[in-house]
Order: structure tokens, then sequence, then C-alpha cells
């Protein structure tokens, strides 16, 4: 049996910990990985503003951001989570792994769901006369939307299991937790509260993310 009363504060805190990294690293990652996957797609060959270059560049960056395990990128990283928050340890440092990891992950969705907008209307905004900006602020992203919200929610749920991850080498969260009092101390009943917690949180966003979607994809 689980000791509630000595077991529950620690957890309810992990779950707070994890909602912490999570929601400010998504945060983040939208605010760098939707001009990004816009960059990618504009500077494409069949962009609206083709730059080989700078398209090569762009891509080889996200494909390197991708193609890294998020365990390997904690470490390999720990140098600029120290610069910037001083510590290599803790759920603020966990942040920066969390937002350098989801970025390159978030662009390459956000490119996908823009390109399934209908050339017709792009074409349609051009022959009116839109800049590039332009298209983009009134065509491209509000027609992607509901593609736009999926790319979000399958990102935020990549978070929350990385954030677990970090947890093995002191990131806090439900993955430290359930490594400190489950794991280590050989209490499996820990370790699977743990697993419904975060399977709980996975599902309630997944839900929410899929509704927000279809409700957008509808208008």
């Amino acid at each position: 049996m689980i000791d509630w009363d000595r077991i529950g504060p620690a957890l309810w805190q992990a779950t707070v910990e994890t909602g912490y990294m999570v929601s400010v690293s998504m945060v983040l990652a939208v605010g760098l990985g939707i001009p990004l996957g816009v960059l990618l797609l504009l500077t494409a060959p069949d962009g609206l503003k083709p730059q080989r270059v700078v398209n090569g560049v762009v891509g080889a960056f996200v494909n390197m951001g991708r193609s890294v395990p998020f365990i390997v990128l904690l470490v390999l990283v720990a140098p600029v989570t120290r610069l910037v928050t001083g510590t290599t340890i803790g759920s603020t440092a966990t942040i920066v792994p969390l937002t350098i990891a989801a970025v390159p992950f978030l662009a390459r969705l956000v490119e996908a769901s823009l390109r399934e907008v209908h050339p017709g209307k792009v074409e349609a905004a051009r022959a009116m006369g839109a800049s590039t900006r332009q298209i983009v602020r009134t065509v491209l992203l509000p027609e992607a939307r509901p593609g736009l919200v999926a790319a979000a929610t399958v990102t935020l749920i990549a978070l929350i299991s990385y954030s677990a991850m970090a947890g093995a080498i002191g990131g806090g969260g439900l993955g430290d937790f359930a490594i400190r009092y489950g794991y280590q101390r050989f209490d499996t009943a820990v370790t699977v509260a743990t697993v419904v917690v975060l399977l709980v949180m996975v599902q309630l966003l997944q839900s929410a993310g899929d509704r927000l979607a279809r409700r957008l994809a509808h208008r």
C-alpha cells in the first residue's frame, strides 16, 4: 500500500513541476517553432521566397535537432543550460533542453501543416497583390489552424515524455519522483501511480487538442 500521507504531497509537487516545465517550454517552442516552420516553407524550392542556401541550413539544423535522442541532448546542452540558468539540475534548468528539443520538432510539423493549405488560396492572394507577409498572416496561418493545433498538441505530449526522461538526471518533475520514490525504493506501486498521473495528463491534453482542432476545422 502507498503511504499517501507521505507520498501524496511529493507526488503533487512533482506534478506541478512537470506542468511548469512543460508549459514554459511549450510557450517558448511555439514562439520559436512556428516562425521557423514558416521560414522552412517560404524558402523551400517551391515556396514563396525560394532561398536554397537558407532552406538548406535551417533544414539541416531542424533535422539535427530532431535526430538527437533527448537523453543525449540533455548532456550535450548542459553547458548552455548552466550558462542560462546557472545550474543543470531542477525543473527550471530542464526548460532549456526541453525547448531546444521541441523547437525543431514543432517546426517540421508546422511546415507540414502549412503545406496542407490549398495552393489556390495562396495564388488568389498573390493575384490580389498581397505581400508575402500578408499571405502568411491572412491565408497560411488562419487556414492551417486545425493542423497547427494538432501539431502543438503532439509537441506538448512529446514534452511530457521528455520531461519524464529528464528526471533520470535530476531534472525534477514526475520522472524524478518515480525514480526516487519508486525505482530506488523498489516500490512498484509508486511507479504505477506516477505512470497513471502521466497517462491522465496526456489523455486530457490530447482530448482538448483534438476537440479544439475539430472546432477550428468546422469554422
